[in-house]
């Protein structure tokens, strides 16, 4: 028996979990939140098309994962605690298998976070799924990208270019390296650390489109410049392996879809980032600092190699 539309979300409803917050969620024209007294919300959202932000054959409990991913990226780096979300589906066809496939890996990635889905869309067209995603935070303690200064440090979180080192070795038809593409299609979003940067941090962005094009954000929004040590940038054992140095450099720099947070922090609180590295058991790189003037300057790194843009 075919499936419609109704039928499909209704197979999504049946995983949801809910909040105490949540006054009333799917079902209904809108749905109704309880957000705590003297908080803000932050609100993002994220739109993945396949053969754009994935691989068309991208398992779909992974796709259901990196769309959530993404989207609590964004909060993670507003130093946001996720609490809601909606979800836009486009499908092809009504495909049931996918969609339980993809709910696996969404409500996974949901339950370890605590954020609910509270209402969305289905419909019918290339595959394309849109998130939107709300969170909290307390007022004047987000993270923002217009308070570096100069002579603050430049840290990311974790490893740059692994993301990066899949999807170039998928479009060379080579087989991908399992360490890479499982961080292409599971990206971790930092959301404790973001939230741990509130009071430490001076300006933070998660690293989507490449961590130059993505610093460059900060340095244009806060009126400095970045000196960054391109030799400085943490990799990977499996992206040593896999690229030699000039190239895994690159990746590194420009490849996107790393998900890591890119922070500047005053030098004054430079043992307190190692600190915090310790306490949540994740590897902090100092990576530069911030300049008087602007752009970002990096060894063997063009202006013009600095990440992804759409329509480019």
């Amino acid at each position: 028996m075919s499936q419609g539309e109704f039928d499909l979300i209704a197979r999504i409803r049946q995983r949801v979990a809910s909040r105490d917050d949540v006054v009333l969620g799917i079902g209904d024209d809108c749905a109704l939140l309880a957000p705590p007294p003297g908080m803000q919300l932050a609100t993002t959202m994220d739109t993945l098309n396949a053969g754009v932000h994935f691989p068309p054959e991208t398992a779909p409990a992974d796709v259901g994962w990196k769309a959530l991913a993404v989207n609590l990226s964004d909060l993670a780096a507003m130093g946001a605690q996720p609490a809601w979300c909606t979800l836009s589906l486009t499908l092809p066809q009504a495909d049931a298998a996918f969609v339980d496939g993809f709910c696996d890996g969404f409500f996974a990635l949901a339950q370890r976070h605590g954020i609910a889905l509270v209402g969305g869309d289905t419909t019918r067209g290339p595959l394309s799924i849109g998130i939107a995603a709300h969170g909290i935070v307390e007022p004047g303690m987000a993270l923002r990208r217009d308070g570096a200064r100069v002579g603050d440090e430049v840290w990311i979180s974790g490893t740059l270019g692994d993301a990066a080192g899949a999807l170039a070795q998928w479009k060379a038809g080579e087989a991908t390296t399992p360490a890479l593409r499982a961080r292409l299609d599971r990206p971790t979003p930092r959301v404790e650390l973001g939230r741990e940067l509130r009071g430490l941090a001076s300006a933070c962005i998660d690293v989507s489109d490449g961590l130059l094009a993505d610093l460059a954000h900060i340095c244009r929004a806060s009126g400095v410049g970045a000196d960054i040590d391109a030799d400085a940038l943490p990799a990977s054992v499996a992206l040593r392996a896999a690229f030699d140095a000039g190239t895994r450099r690159v990746l590194q720099a420009t490849g996107g879809d790393d998900y890591e947070l890119c922070f500047t922090a005053p030098v004054s609180q430079h043992a307190a980032v190692q600190a915090l590295a310790s306490t949540l058991a994740l590897p902090f790189t100092r990576i530069g600092r911030i300049v008087e003037g602007s752009g970002i300057a990096c060894d063997g790194i063009g202006q013009n190699k600095f990440g992804y843009q759409h329509f480019a």
